[in-house]
């Protein structure tokens, strides 16, 4: 017998189209409403309802009209921009920052401060990340956007049920309370807050408008202070039993080597982490160590003293370069991605890295042709993580745009009634 939908059926389908029809304007920008049906499998009555309802909650706009053919020409629709907004933070050994991304996944903002977070401790560090949580979000509200939520980046291993801390060795960090601390000092919802490890956030925007769009199966390394792995399975991120899943850093490859920040000796960020790179290519007072440049000044003198043929930076750079692909070739043993995406300062410096590590790989990997994993740098470097937190705190919109209230009437959207029992949707 053929059960007719109830009010809580009929809405929740109803919430499920929005989604689809909002993930689609994401992906494939201006479109017309025809369009929108064929690609969503729904109606053209039921999408210019919804199309009517995402206007009204100022999600979506008319965009022109598409080109003329032999018959009537479409209006085309697109996401609004600059409205509903998720914020990236970044938690860093020597600064905090924040990166703000509309749905259109667009970057609108980035804002950082100079920070030793280690010595400054969790107290003095979740003051400052309010500080900028607070003056990019005025900057989104002075554009006529809202903020969807506030995702925190952090190097190490995090509770993301509870947006807590456990362990971030590179600063000195142990159960700190990321959600409780900022809510108290923003005064914003509790569950406005989130947090994960940086290298997942990372893999998770090179996923989205990166190296591995289009991938389902890979590795992102963070190239930093830290060494971590993100790590994609069939399409989903891998996390492992507890969540803690991708702190290759650790992996002990020199069990005689230099002591790692975790109290460990001969972890592999240790021959490979952005402070044994400048260790190697420069002496302590060397600008270079200078904790008020960014990663990407630092890089840059760097690139600068390797095109020049500076033999210390050259002989670093190889140093680090065989050690990287040395560790990269057991995670393809293991893992057998499709690609490993270098991050981070890896990405900086591609002339002298992926080269090295895709000759080690190929040495090491036991199948054949490295098992069809490739080897590429990052399109989004040291920005990757904090990205990909403001595209996660975009997900509150993305799952459910009827999270967002109605607020104006549609402009420039034909209203359709719509008939809720008539509603089908296809499933991605």
């Amino acid at each position: 017998m053929l059960r007719t939908p109830g009010p809580a059926d009929r809405t929740g389908l109803r919430r499920a189209n929005l989604a689809l029809l909002v993930r689609t304007l994401r992906d494939h920008g201006q479109i017309s409403r025809a369009q929108l049906a064929v690609r969503s499998g729904l109606s053209k009555a039921t999408v210019s309802s919804l199309v009517g309802d995402l206007a009204r909650r100022g999600l979506v706009r008319a965009a022109g009209t598409a080109a003329r053919g032999q018959g009537r020409p479409g209006e085309l629709v697109e996401l609004r921009p600059a409205t509903a907004c998720g914020v990236g933070l970044d938690l860093h050994v020597e600064h905090v920052g924040a990166t703000v991304v509309d749905l259109t996944g667009q970057v609108l903002v980035r804002s950082r401060i100079a920070c030793d977070v280690p010595a400054a401790g969790p107290d003095h560090v979740l003051d400052l990340l309010a500080e900028v949580l607070t003056g990019v979000l005025d900057d989104v509200r002075a554009r006529g956007g809202w903020g969807t939520g506030a995702t925190v980046a952090v190097p190490g291993l995090v509770d993301t049920d509870g947006a807590v801390v456990r362990l971030a060795p590179q600063l000195r960090w142990r159960e700190v309370a990321l959600r409780d601390g900022l809510a108290a000092r923003t005064g914003l919802d509790l569950d406005f807050f989130g947090a994960d490890n940086d290298a997942n956030l990372a893999a998770v925007a090179e996923h989205h408008a990166g190296a591995a769009v289009g991938l389902d199966d890979f590795v992102y390394l963070t190239g930093d202070h830290g060494v971590g792995a993100g790590a994609f399975s069939r399409g989903e991120l891998v996390r492992g039993h507890l969540g803690y899943a991708g702190e290759v850093g650790h992996m002990a490859l020199d069990p005689l080597g230099p002591w790692c920040s975790c109290g460990r000796r001969g972890c592999w960020e240790t021959r490979v982490g952005l402070g044994a790179l400048l260790h190697a290519c420069a002496s302590p007072d060397d600008p270079v160590h200078d904790p008020a440049l960014d990663p990407d000044a630092r890089m840059a003198l760097v690139r600068a003293r390797a095109e020049s043929g500076d033999r210390r930076t050259l002989d670093a750079l190889h140093q680090i370069g065989a050690a990287l692909g040395t560790g990269v070739a057991v995670l393809v043993n293991v893992l057998n991605p499709a690609a490993v995406v270098l991050g981070g300062y890896f990405a900086a410096l591609p002339e002298w890295l992926v080269e090295p590590v895709r000759a080690e790989v190929a040495a090491h990997v036991l199948a054949e042709g490295a098992g069809g994993a490739t080897v590429v740098a990052s399109r989004l470097g040291f920005e990757a993580s904090a990205t990909g937190g403001a595209v996660h705190a975009l997900r509150h919109v993305l799952d459910d745009p009827a999270v967002v209230p109605i607020t104006e009437q549609a402009e420039h959207v034909e209203h359709v009634e719509h008939v809720e029992n008539t509603e089908g949707v296809v499933a991605r």
